[in-house]
Protein backbone atom coordinates (compact mmCIF):
# COMPACT_ATOMS: atom_id res chain seq x y z
CA UNK A 1 0.00 0.00 0.00
CA UNK A 2 1.21 3.67 -0.55
CA UNK A 3 2.35 5.60 2.36
CA UNK A 4 1.30 9.24 2.56
CA UNK A 5 4.33 12.09 3.65
CA UNK A 6 3.06 14.03 6.17
CA UNK A 7 5.25 16.72 5.18
CA UNK A 8 4.49 17.77 1.46
CA UNK A 9 1.06 15.14 1.38
CA UNK A 10 2.36 13.13 -1.77
CA UNK A 11 2.02 9.54 -1.68
CA UNK A 12 5.11 7.73 -1.93
CA UNK A 13 5.01 3.88 -3.25
CA UNK A 14 7.07 1.74 0.00
CA UNK A 15 10.11 0.86 -2.69
CA UNK A 16 10.81 4.16 -2.50
CA UNK A 17 10.42 4.94 1.38
CA UNK A 18 12.32 1.85 1.72
CA UNK A 19 15.00 2.72 -1.27
CA UNK A 20 15.44 5.99 0.95
CA UNK A 21 16.06 5.09 4.41
CA UNK A 22 18.45 2.58 3.27
CA UNK A 23 20.32 5.66 1.27
CA UNK A 24 19.99 7.17 4.80
CA UNK A 25 21.54 4.64 6.65
CA UNK A 26 24.87 5.35 5.08
CA UNK A 27 24.76 6.74 1.80
CA UNK A 28 24.49 3.55 -0.09
CA UNK A 29 24.32 3.90 -3.47
CA UNK A 30 26.33 2.13 -5.93
CA UNK A 31 28.17 5.04 -6.79
CA UNK A 32 28.61 6.57 -3.19
CA UNK A 33 29.83 2.62 -2.23
CA UNK A 34 32.66 2.88 -4.98
CA UNK A 35 33.86 6.27 -4.03
CA UNK A 36 34.25 5.70 -0.60
CA UNK A 37 36.19 2.34 -1.73
CA UNK A 38 37.96 4.31 -3.87
CA UNK A 39 38.68 7.10 -1.42
CA UNK A 40 40.34 4.61 0.55
CA UNK A 41 43.54 4.67 -2.01
CA UNK A 42 43.63 8.39 -1.71
CA UNK A 43 45.01 8.40 2.22
CA UNK A 44 49.00 7.73 2.57
CA UNK A 45 48.35 4.34 4.14
CA UNK A 46 46.00 3.14 0.62
CA UNK A 47 48.20 5.22 -2.20
CA UNK A 48 51.52 3.39 -0.77
CA UNK A 49 50.14 -0.20 -0.34
CA UNK A 50 48.41 0.08 -3.92
CA UNK A 51 51.48 1.08 -5.21
CA UNK A 52 53.34 -1.39 -4.29
CA UNK A 53 50.87 -4.46 -4.58
CA UNK A 54 50.44 -3.02 -8.38
CA UNK A 55 54.31 -3.12 -8.65
CA UNK A 56 54.50 -6.73 -7.86
CA UNK A 57 51.19 -8.05 -9.55
CA UNK A 58 53.00 -6.29 -12.31
CA UNK A 59 56.38 -8.43 -12.08
CA UNK A 60 54.10 -11.75 -11.48
CA UNK A 61 51.85 -11.24 -14.51
CA UNK A 62 54.97 -9.91 -16.47
CA UNK A 63 57.27 -12.54 -15.19
CA UNK A 64 57.28 -14.93 -18.32
CA UNK A 65 57.24 -12.51 -20.63
CA UNK A 66 60.45 -10.65 -19.13
CA UNK A 67 62.19 -13.83 -18.42
CA UNK A 68 61.40 -16.08 -21.25
CA UNK A 69 64.26 -18.81 -20.02
CA UNK A 70 61.52 -19.85 -16.91
CA UNK A 71 62.01 -20.13 -13.32
CA UNK A 72 64.39 -23.58 -13.84
CA UNK A 73 66.98 -21.69 -16.80
CA UNK A 74 71.02 -22.56 -15.51
CA UNK A 75 73.72 -20.67 -15.90
CA UNK A 76 77.41 -21.67 -15.16
CA UNK A 77 78.18 -20.76 -12.22
CA UNK A 78 76.52 -21.57 -9.01
CA UNK A 79 76.22 -19.20 -5.52
CA UNK A 80 77.04 -16.48 -7.38
CA UNK A 81 76.60 -13.40 -5.28
CA UNK A 82 74.27 -10.50 -6.61
CA UNK A 83 75.75 -8.57 -9.76
CA UNK A 84 73.79 -6.59 -12.71
CA UNK A 85 73.02 -9.87 -14.75
CA UNK A 86 71.69 -12.04 -11.25
CA UNK A 87 70.38 -9.06 -8.94
CA UNK A 88 69.66 -11.63 -5.96
CA UNK A 89 72.58 -13.95 -7.42
CA UNK A 90 72.38 -18.06 -8.06
CA UNK A 91 71.15 -20.61 -6.26
CA UNK A 92 73.24 -24.38 -6.22
CA UNK A 93 72.24 -25.21 -9.58
CA UNK A 94 73.80 -22.15 -11.23
CA UNK A 95 69.50 -20.33 -11.68
CA UNK A 96 68.98 -17.00 -11.07
CA UNK A 97 67.75 -16.69 -7.82
CA UNK A 98 65.65 -13.48 -8.60
CA UNK A 99 63.84 -15.08 -10.91
CA UNK A 100 62.56 -17.68 -9.57
CA UNK A 101 61.49 -15.20 -6.72
CA UNK A 102 59.40 -14.02 -9.22
CA UNK A 103 57.68 -16.79 -10.64
CA UNK A 104 57.35 -17.66 -6.93
CA UNK A 105 55.65 -14.45 -6.23
CA UNK A 106 53.58 -15.73 -8.99
CA UNK A 107 52.62 -18.93 -7.89
CA UNK A 108 51.51 -16.93 -4.22
CA UNK A 109 49.42 -14.62 -6.19
CA UNK A 110 47.66 -17.50 -8.25
CA UNK A 111 46.62 -19.39 -4.64
CA UNK A 112 45.71 -16.05 -3.10
CA UNK A 113 43.37 -15.09 -6.05
CA UNK A 114 41.61 -18.18 -5.98
CA UNK A 115 41.61 -19.33 -2.39
CA UNK A 116 40.67 -15.47 -0.45
CA UNK A 117 37.48 -15.15 -3.05
CA UNK A 118 36.27 -18.66 -2.14
CA UNK A 119 36.79 -18.48 1.45
CA UNK A 120 35.05 -14.98 1.58
CA UNK A 121 31.85 -16.33 -0.48
CA UNK A 122 31.51 -19.72 0.92
CA UNK A 123 31.97 -17.90 4.54
CA UNK A 124 29.44 -15.24 4.13
CA UNK A 125 27.09 -17.70 2.57
CA UNK A 126 27.33 -19.62 5.92
CA UNK A 127 27.36 -16.90 8.48
CA UNK A 128 24.36 -15.62 6.17
CA UNK A 129 22.14 -18.87 6.75
CA UNK A 130 23.20 -19.31 10.48
CA UNK A 131 21.86 -16.17 11.14
CA UNK A 132 18.54 -16.60 9.45
CA UNK A 133 18.01 -19.73 10.62
CA UNK A 134 18.32 -21.27 14.50
CA UNK A 135 18.99 -24.66 13.44
CA UNK A 136 21.48 -23.98 10.98
CA UNK A 137 23.03 -21.12 12.56
CA UNK A 138 23.99 -23.74 15.31
CA UNK A 139 25.49 -26.48 13.25
CA UNK A 140 27.55 -23.63 11.26
CA UNK A 141 28.91 -22.29 14.72
CA UNK A 142 29.46 -25.57 15.88
CA UNK A 143 31.27 -26.50 12.69
CA UNK A 144 32.97 -22.99 13.29
CA UNK A 145 34.28 -24.08 16.31
CA UNK A 146 35.46 -27.07 15.39
CA UNK A 147 37.79 -25.22 12.37
CA UNK A 148 38.86 -22.65 14.83
CA UNK A 149 40.14 -25.38 17.43
CA UNK A 150 43.00 -25.67 14.68
CA UNK A 151 46.20 -23.54 14.02
CA UNK A 152 46.10 -21.80 10.55
CA UNK A 153 48.95 -24.16 9.54
CA UNK A 154 47.78 -27.26 11.90
CA UNK A 155 44.73 -27.19 9.73
CA UNK A 156 46.70 -26.58 6.62
CA UNK A 157 48.77 -29.97 7.74
CA UNK A 158 45.99 -31.89 8.28
CA UNK A 159 44.18 -30.83 4.91
CA UNK A 160 48.21 -31.65 2.79
CA UNK A 161 48.57 -34.98 4.55
CA UNK A 162 44.77 -36.17 2.78
CA UNK A 163 45.14 -34.68 -0.33
CA UNK A 164 48.72 -34.48 -0.73
CA UNK A 165 51.30 -31.47 -1.39
CA UNK A 166 50.65 -28.79 -4.35
CA UNK A 167 48.51 -26.01 -5.54
CA UNK A 168 44.93 -27.47 -4.52
CA UNK A 169 45.42 -28.86 -1.44
CA UNK A 170 46.77 -25.09 -0.35
CA UNK A 171 44.05 -23.08 -2.04
CA UNK A 172 41.76 -25.65 0.35
CA UNK A 173 43.65 -25.42 3.42
CA UNK A 174 43.59 -21.70 3.29
CA UNK A 175 39.94 -21.36 1.83
CA UNK A 176 38.82 -23.94 4.84
CA UNK A 177 40.75 -21.76 7.35
CA UNK A 178 38.93 -18.37 6.34
CA UNK A 179 35.45 -19.36 6.91
CA UNK A 180 35.09 -18.89 10.35
CA UNK A 181 36.34 -15.39 10.24
CA UNK A 182 34.00 -14.22 7.21
CA UNK A 183 30.90 -16.74 8.65
CA UNK A 184 31.48 -15.03 11.85
CA UNK A 185 31.34 -11.58 10.50
CA UNK A 186 28.43 -11.76 8.21
CA UNK A 187 26.31 -13.78 10.77
CA UNK A 188 27.26 -10.56 12.99
CA UNK A 189 26.62 -7.85 10.74
CA UNK A 190 23.58 -9.65 9.28
CA UNK A 191 22.22 -9.49 13.22
CA UNK A 192 22.93 -6.01 13.90
CA UNK A 193 21.58 -4.77 10.43
CA UNK A 194 18.18 -6.71 11.16
CA UNK A 195 18.04 -4.35 14.38
CA UNK A 196 17.84 -1.22 12.17
CA UNK A 197 14.87 1.23 11.76
CA UNK A 198 15.32 0.60 8.01
CA UNK A 199 14.67 -3.02 8.03
CA UNK A 200 11.97 -2.80 10.53
CA UNK A 201 10.20 -0.08 8.15
CA UNK A 202 10.84 -2.51 5.11
CA UNK A 203 9.22 -5.21 7.51
CA UNK A 204 6.39 -2.98 8.05
CA UNK A 205 5.48 -2.06 4.26
CA UNK A 206 5.59 -5.89 3.72
CA UNK A 207 8.90 -6.28 1.89
CA UNK A 208 9.98 -9.62 1.71
CA UNK A 209 12.77 -11.15 3.64
CA UNK A 210 14.83 -12.15 0.50
CA UNK A 211 14.58 -8.69 -0.70
CA UNK A 212 15.59 -6.99 2.88
CA UNK A 213 18.30 -9.14 2.78
CA UNK A 214 19.53 -8.85 -1.34
CA UNK A 215 18.83 -5.06 -1.43
CA UNK A 216 19.03 -3.66 2.37
CA UNK A 217 21.04 -5.93 4.89
CA UNK A 218 23.87 -6.80 2.53
CA UNK A 219 24.96 -3.70 1.12
CA UNK A 220 25.63 -2.12 4.72
CA UNK A 221 27.11 -5.66 5.84
CA UNK A 222 29.48 -5.62 3.03
CA UNK A 223 32.30 -3.05 4.38
CA UNK A 224 33.69 -5.34 7.05
CA UNK A 225 33.44 -8.41 5.08
CA UNK A 226 35.32 -6.58 2.35
CA UNK A 227 38.08 -5.31 5.40
CA UNK A 228 38.19 -8.37 6.89
CA UNK A 229 38.93 -10.18 3.09
CA UNK A 230 42.53 -7.72 2.76
CA UNK A 231 43.20 -8.18 6.58
CA UNK A 232 42.62 -12.23 5.49
CA UNK A 233 44.96 -12.39 2.43
CA UNK A 234 47.80 -11.71 4.57
CA UNK A 235 47.53 -14.60 6.68
CA UNK A 236 46.87 -16.81 3.52
CA UNK A 237 50.74 -15.20 2.46
CA UNK A 238 51.60 -16.68 5.98
CA UNK A 239 49.82 -19.97 5.86
CA UNK A 240 51.27 -21.22 2.13
CA UNK A 241 54.74 -19.61 3.07
CA UNK A 242 54.85 -21.99 6.40
CA UNK A 243 53.68 -24.91 4.64
CA UNK A 244 55.87 -24.45 2.29
CA UNK A 245 58.65 -23.83 4.15
CA UNK A 246 57.85 -27.52 6.05
CA UNK A 247 57.75 -28.91 2.95
CA UNK A 248 53.94 -29.40 2.81
CA UNK A 249 53.37 -26.92 -0.15
CA UNK A 250 54.54 -26.13 -3.64
CA UNK A 251 56.88 -28.63 -4.83
CA UNK A 252 60.56 -28.43 -6.53
CA UNK A 253 61.88 -27.19 -9.07
CA UNK A 254 58.01 -25.41 -9.44
CA UNK A 255 58.98 -21.93 -7.11
CA UNK A 256 56.96 -20.35 -4.49
CA UNK A 257 58.31 -18.13 -2.03
CA UNK A 258 57.61 -20.57 0.91
CA UNK A 259 59.15 -23.45 -0.88
CA UNK A 260 62.25 -20.93 -2.26
CA UNK A 261 62.61 -20.33 1.18
CA UNK A 262 62.38 -23.83 2.40
CA UNK A 263 65.68 -24.60 -0.09
CA UNK A 264 67.07 -22.04 0.29
CA UNK A 265 67.85 -22.22 4.75
CA UNK A 266 70.28 -24.72 3.83
CA UNK A 267 72.41 -22.72 1.40
CA UNK A 268 72.12 -19.30 3.79
CA UNK A 269 75.88 -19.25 4.46
CA UNK A 270 76.91 -19.47 0.20
CA UNK A 271 73.77 -17.84 -1.08
CA UNK A 272 71.97 -15.67 1.73
CA UNK A 273 69.71 -13.80 -1.10
CA UNK A 274 67.99 -17.27 -1.62
CA UNK A 275 66.76 -16.35 2.08
CA UNK A 276 67.02 -12.36 2.05
CA UNK A 277 64.89 -12.54 -1.59
CA UNK A 278 61.85 -14.31 -1.18
CA UNK A 279 61.70 -12.69 2.37
CA UNK A 280 61.60 -9.50 1.10
CA UNK A 281 58.98 -10.13 -1.36
CA UNK A 282 56.78 -11.81 1.20
CA UNK A 283 57.48 -9.14 3.87
CA UNK A 284 56.28 -6.15 0.64
CA UNK A 285 53.18 -8.51 -0.47
CA UNK A 286 52.00 -8.79 3.21
CA UNK A 287 52.53 -4.95 4.28
CA UNK A 288 50.78 -3.85 0.81
CA UNK A 289 47.43 -5.66 2.05
CA UNK A 290 47.85 -4.77 5.76
CA UNK A 291 48.45 -0.59 4.69
CA UNK A 292 44.89 -1.31 2.30
CA UNK A 293 43.04 -3.03 5.07
CA UNK A 294 43.94 -0.55 6.66
CA UNK A 295 42.68 2.55 4.34
CA UNK A 296 39.53 0.73 3.76
CA UNK A 297 38.94 0.39 7.36
CA UNK A 298 39.34 4.39 8.47
CA UNK A 299 37.60 5.01 5.12
CA UNK A 300 34.41 2.71 5.29
CA UNK A 301 33.82 3.59 9.33
CA UNK A 302 34.58 7.72 9.23
CA UNK A 303 31.45 9.11 10.21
Amino acid sequence: MPNPDPTTNVTVPSTQVVSTAQRQQRGLTPNATMRRYLAAFRTPRGLVGLVILLALVLLAVLAPILYPGGYDQQSGDSFQGPSGSHLFGTDELGRDIFIRTAFGLRMDLSIIVVAVPISLVVGTALGLVGALSRIAGTFVQRVMDIILGFPGVVLGVCIVLIMGPGWPALVVAIAVSGLPLFARQARAALLEQSQREYVTAARTLGVGKGTILVRHILPNAVDPVLVNGAIFVVVAIFIEAGLSIIGLGIQPPEPSLGSLLNVGIRFIEQAPMYIIGPTLFLILLSMSFSLISDALNGTVNRK
